[in-house]
């Protein structure tokens, strides 16, 4: 009896022990088991088989089968020529197996060294190959009879399974081969991982392919932070970029028949036509077609619309207004090439609505942009008003009355309503309140609270109010204070590795100045030594090599911190350079001052903040930093230039 197989309780073993084994000769192995198990009333599991003899039989059938064929025994010497494809892909071509075996009682072998080996057998979808599954935590051990008896419990399982053996199993020796060499020289195998092994293989389908047509334009809904479906993002328009694939129509492709290792023959399914393309495309797509596929590429940047059953790319949209019931969010991206007109300007609704994301290359928007919208583009004309929670960026931005936050590179306000502006060119008709950032900013009117911050230069033509800040920054960018900031980190770090070397250095040179005549002494010592031959003492030569090397550490730092001396220089005078500009910037009143207004200057080195109050009827209208001494600075009037 083969050792492989999986054992029992003693009780269990003690309740069947009364079942009478039964030879069959049978087609399916497992069904007779079943029937066995059923007439003692236990479990098909609780029994196992003895494999006598095998018989395969093959038989091709008539195209029209009009008549039965008769089937023909292949004798065990011929089973390797069955595994041929032109045969086992004959649609008519049959083949089946005879099993003669011996089913019985499960026994109990507790010296069976294999009982530790936990197996299993598993196939594919199709059955085209099959794999022994070992679960992790096997053991397997060396014993003379292990060969045979593995490759028998493969053929079991696979007769168990319905699987054909001696005829796709080439991959098998090898394996036994390569265990029983693991085996001969480990004496035992652990296995402490799942581990899986191809035991059978067949011939595989080409699945068929139906065809089937893919959008690749659309957009799936886009989700937030907390990956929740945005449905404001419902793709009102389908930006798309030169050369995007834009629409994929697969072709329908018949699959190729197989066979599986039960013998069984697969004949592929016909290919379903259901999309084939009914549309045309204009000169904007580009059409690729070849065996398998047809794909529509875009020509040029913009939106892709459907007119009249023909696609085709346009650059221009106008609509009556963005908002979540009609469009949802527009995100075609700055550089799509798509321009927007929203035509709603009825100053007591939205022309883009609560919430509404819109990013396009140019925004024409005729009213109003409510709360909390965010408008991106290159180029965003505002023809009515922005709500204070409402947000334009763009490197041209036109507003008509702005209470919202603007950011650009030049922005044309007409009334600024205690908004918020950051760009490098800011023009404002009037302001009445608001906050203004930039490098050059010029007001028309301004009314009070109004607070403006530049870089360079600060023009206001007409003064009506007061309670006004007028503040020359040179940084005045994030990024430039952050990198002042960084700059001053990186000084402060060298002055005190500086600090360290220098100390270094003057200590070494006291003790290269104290062991130098010693040195000369030793150094004439050892020449005449050398002179006459005389070896010469180990501590002479210690100590000349000891004072070599102190002379040549206190090199290495000199040259080190002349190293960082250069780049403490080059910082400090970097930092130097962030306020050089301040001495040109200015801020300048074309009118009489009136009220009480502040004018400041921020200095980077030394870091101060200077505060000049013009008097109220004043008619000094330029002003600018001097430097008085040398940490001692003022606002005074001057000329313009």
């Amino acid at each position: 009896m083969a050792l492989f197989g999986s054992s029992k309780s003693e009780a269990t073993k003690t309740s069947i022990k009364k079942v009478r084994p039964v030879v069959v000769r049978t087609q399916n192995v497992a069904s007779e088991i079943f029937k066995v198990a059923k007439s003692y009333e236990i479990k098909p599991e609780e029994l196992d088989f003895n494999l006598f003899y095998v018989q395969t039989y093959t038989r091709v059938m008539l195209d029209d089968h009009s008549a039965n064929v008769d089937w023909s025994e292949v004798s065990p010497d011929q089973l390797h020529n069955l595994d041929k494809e032109t045969q086992l892909l004959n649609p008519n071509f049959q083949i089946k197996q005879v099993y003669e075996v011996e089913i019985f009682l499960k026994q109990i072998d507790p010296a069976n060294p294999c009982n530790n080996f936990k197996t299993a057998v598993g196939a594919n979808a199709t059955k085209s190959k099959v794999y022994l599954s070992v679960l992790a935590g096997s053991k397997l051990a060396s014993y003379p009879e292990f060969s045979h008896d593995f490759g028998q419990m493969l053929n079991k399982k696979k007769v168990r399974a319905g699987i054909l053996i001696y005829i796709f199993d080439e991959m098998v020796e090898p394996l036994i081969s390569k265990l029983s060499a693991q085996l001969e020289v480990a004496e035992e195998l652990s296995f402490t991982k799942n581990e899986t092994y191809l035991i059978a293989e067949a011939y595989e389908p080409t699945p068929t392919i139906n065809d089937k047509i893919i959008l690749h334009y659309e957009t799936n809904h886009k989700l937030d932070e907390n990956a929740r479906i945005d449905y404001a993002a419902r793709g009102f328009i389908q930006s798309v970029r030169e050369g995007d694939l834009l629409i994929e129509y697969v072709k329908p492709q018949p699959g190729k028949p197989g066979r599986n290792c039960k013998g069984e023959y697969i004949k592929p399914t016909e290919p379903v036509v259901k999309y084939a393309p009914t549309f045309s495309v204009d000169d904007t797509i580009k059409v690729v077609e070849d065996d398998k596929t047809i794909k529509y590429y875009a020509k040029e940047n913009g939106y892709i619309a459907f007119e009249n059953n023909t696609y085709l790319i346009k650059t221009d949209v106008d609509i009556d207004e963005i908002s979540f019931k009609k469009t949802g969010s527009i995100d075609s991206g700055v550089d799509s090439d798509v321009n927007i007109s929203v035509r709603e300007a009825d100053a007591i609704k939205d022309a883009v609505g609560q919430g509404m994301h819109v990013e396009v290359t140019e925004i024409d928007i005729d009213g109003n942009v409510g709360s909390n919208a965010k408008v991106i583009a290159k180029r965003a004309r505002i023809g009515g008003q922005t709500h204070k929670s409402a947000m334009i960026r763009a490197d041209d931005v036109e507003i008509h009355v702005h209470k919202g936050k603007a950011y650009g590179k030049k922005v044309v306000v007409e009334r600024l309503e205690h908004g918020e502006i950051d760009a490098n060119e800011v023009h404002v008709s009037q302001a009445l309140g608001g906050h203004i950032r930039g490098r050059d900013v010029s007001i028309n009117v301004c009314a009070s609270h109004v607070h403006v911050t530049s870089s360079r230069r600060i023009e206001v033509k007409k003064l009506i109010g007061s309670e006004n800040s007028f503040t020359i920054d040179p940084l005045l960018k994030k990024d430039e204070k952050e990198n002042v900031e960084e700059h001053n980190k990186k000084i402060k770090e060298l002055e005190r590795e500086l600090r360290d070397i220098q100390a270094d250095i003057k200590k070494y040179k006291v003790l290269v100045k104290e062991g130098t005549p010693a040195f000369i002494e030793i150094k004439k010592r050892l020449m005449h030594y050398k002179k006459n031959g005389v070896k010469m003492p180990e501590s002479f030569v210690k100590k000349y090599k000891q004072f070599q090397k102190m002379q040549e550490h206190l090199k290495e730092l000199m040259q080190k911190a002349e190293v960082l001396q250069d780049k403490l220089n080059l910082l400090t005078t970097r930092t130097a350079s962030f306020q050089d500009n301040i001495f040109d910037a200015r801020v300048i009143m074309r009118d009489t001052w009136k009220g009480y207004n502040e004018i400041k200057f921020k200095l980077v080195d030394p870091p101060m903040e200077l505060v000049y109050k013009p008097m109220e009827n004043s008619n000094e209208h330029v002003f600018g930093l001097v430097q008085l001494d040398e940490d001692e600075y003022a606002i005074r009037p001057m000329s313009e230039e």
